[in-house]
């Protein structure tokens, strides 16, 4: 982002930053909550993942490109998450623990 805040950001302004990084994942690629709170400049990760849980992004934007940290999503979002993966070319790696997870080595978007 362009414009860097001198205080991590809140409320609306949070709302839009999250939004705005969110939508700028390429398809294929995918970004940490750690790491949409760090180009989002909030103060962090778990505020990023409070504002995509509650759908505060907007319903539009494309959820499945934010994960964990260790490329998984919560169980009950695997299923069209990986509907998603495949049709865009996101990098997996199969687990025994989780359905689906994303190879956060080859697959995670440098932000630029």
């Amino acid at each position: 982002m362009s414009d860097t805040p001198d205080a991590p950001r809140t409320g609306t302004d949070a709302l839009k930053a999250v939004r705005g990084v969110v939508v700028a994942i390429p398809p294929g690629a995918v970004l940490s909550y750690g790491d949409v709170a760090e180009l989002a400049w909030l103060s962090t990760p778990r505020l990023a993942a409070r504002i995509m849980a509650m759908g505060r992004a907007g319903t539009d934007v494309p959820w499945w490109r934010v994960v964990r940290a260790d490329g998984t999503l919560p169980d009950h979002l695997q299923i069209t998450a990986r509907e998603h993966y495949e049709r865009e070319g996101t990098p997996l790696r199969e687990t025994d623990a989780h359905w689906v997870r994303v190879d956060m080595r080859t697959g995670r978007w440098d932000g630029r």
